[in-house]
């Protein structure tokens, strides 16, 4: 297997060649133009994605955006981490958290924290491998 890459997918054609990754995750994409459209609104909140790419393909993602409230403070907030089926099992994901980390504290930020779904029993495994902790319980209600 060859080596992998971390970089941010920066780029328009990077960002398309996201979109098949990205909506394993996020199956309410439609297309890669909606991503494009959407990460380019959320970069305006300093939204970044950065990938893991293998011969020239994203294989894993993970996307991030730095943020302070009062709870909290300074923190990264990982809003996607996603890792194709094929990959699965390999440490992509560790590696993009373990990058992450990096990112986070050469920026000064002391916190990196994401939100999963509570039936995302393996990725709760995951993640409390990788030594995170469950410290909240997310609450949400739509309003239309």
């Amino acid at each position: 297997m060859s080596a992998l890459e971390l970089r941010h997918a920066d780029t328009d054609e990077d960002l398309a060649a996201c979109f098949p990754l990205m909506r394993q995750l996020r199956p309410h994409l439609a297309d890669g133009a909606e991503l494009l459209a959407r990460v380019r609104r959320q970069e305006k909140g300093s939204y970044r994605l950065l990938a893991a790419w293998r011969d020239g393909h994203p294989v894993g993602a993970a996307g991030y955006r730095f943020q302070e409230n009062l709870i909290r403070g300074r923190f990264v907030y990982v809003d996607d981490l996603v890792v194709l089926d094929s990959e699965r099992r390999s440490g992509i994901g560790a590696l993009l958290l373990d990058e992450l980390s990096r990112i986070a504290k050469g920026a000064g930020y002391d916190w990196l924290t994401l939100d999963t779904a509570l039936n995302n029993s393996l990725g709760q495994r995951f993640y409390f491998r990788w030594g995170m902790l469950s410290t909240a319980l997310h609450f949400g209600k739509p309003l239309r």
